[in-house]
C-alpha cells in the first residue's frame, strides 16, 4: 500500500513539474526584456482602421484587413529594427458593399492595377521607453511618399491561446490621400485620412 502511495506521489510531482515548465511566462511591459529576432504579423490580429471626414457632417470609418508584415526587432537598439508591411486594397471594409466596390475602383484605390499598398521603414526614432516614431516609404497607386507612424509598445510574452511568443503594438498615422493621386470628391470628402494600427507579431520559428 505504501509503495503504491509513493508511486502515485512521484507521478503527481513529475506531472506538476512538467506543468510548471510549460506554463507561459508572464507578459512584460518592459520593451528591453523583449526577445530579439524576426517576427511575423498575425493577420487575424493586425488591422488598420481608417477614418475620413464625410461632407462635413460626420467622420466615416472603415478597415483594411488581411495585412501582412515582417518585423526584425532589436529591443536593445530599437533604431536598428526594421518593418515591412503589405496591405491588400481590394478588401477594404466599409460596411457597405457598394462603397467597398467603389473604393476598389479607379476613383480611389484602383485595386485592379495596384492590388497592394506597401510600407517599408527607413528609420526608427525612440520617443520614450515605450514609444517610437517609425518613418518609412508608403507606396500607394504607384506613388511613393514618406509617412511617419507613432508606435506604442503594449506588451510581450507567451500567448496563452496558441503558446507562441507574441509582441503587441499599436500606432497612429495621418496620410494625405491626394499625395497619392486619390483625389475623388475633394474637398467634400476629407483629404487627410487618419490611420489607427493594431498589430500582434508572432516570433518566427
Amino acid at each position: 500500500m505504501r509503495t503504491t502511495a509513493l508511486a502515485l506521489a512521484a507521478l503527481l510531482l513529475n506531472a506538476t513539474a512538467g506543468f510548471a515548465q510549460e506554463k507561459p511566462a508572464d507578459p512584460t511591459q518592459d520593451p528591453t526584456q523583449v526577445k530579439a529576432g524576426r517576427y511575423m504579423l498575425d493577420s487575424d490580429h493586425g488591422k488598420i482602421t481608417w477614418s475620413v471626414g464625410h461632407l462635413g457632417y460626420s467622420t466615416y470609418y472603415g478597415q483594411f484587413t488581411g495585412v501582412t508584415a515582417t518585423l526584425d526587432l532589436d529591443p536593445k537598439a530599437p533604431t536598428k529594427s526594421h518593418l515591412s508591411v503589405s496591405v491588400p486594397l481590394s478588401g477594404a471594409v466599409a460596411g457597405n458593399a457598394r462603397l467597398e466596390q467603389q473604393l476598389a475602383g479607379p476613383d480611389f484605390f484602383d485595386a485592379g492595377k495596384f492590388p497592394t499598398a506597401t510600407f517599408t521603414a527607413t528609420g526608427v526614432e525612440q520617443t520614450s521607453p515605450t514609444t517610437a516614431r517609425i518613418t518609412g516609404d508608403l507606396t500607394l497607386r504607384g506613388v511613393t511618399k514618406p509617412v511617419s507612424v507613432d508606435a506604442t509598445f503594449n506588451q510581450a510574452g507567451t500567448n496563452p491561446i496558441d503558446r507562441r511568443y507574441t509582441v503587441g503594438f499599436d500606432g497612429r498615422a495621418v496620410v494625405k490621400r491626394s499625395d497619392f493621386g486619390v483625389s475623388a470628391y475633394l474637398p467634400l470628402l476629407g483629404d487627410e485620412v487618419s490611420l489607427r494600427i493594431e498589430g500582434e507579431f508572432k516570433e518566427s520559428p
